[in-house]
């Protein structure tokens, strides 16, 4: 149980900080907010 528990906070990390989403600029969604917000 506790590798599913990882695993999914690793993605949720990868889908949040890493992954680049053409839509916002080329930028992962956490970069995109953090710009956009300050």
């Amino acid at each position: 149980m506790a590798a599913l528990e990882a695993g999914v906070h690793d993605y949720i990390r990868y889908y949040n900080h890493e992954r680049i989403k053409l839509g916002l600029q080329g930028l992962s969604p956490v970069e995109y907010r953090l710009r956009n917000t300050a």
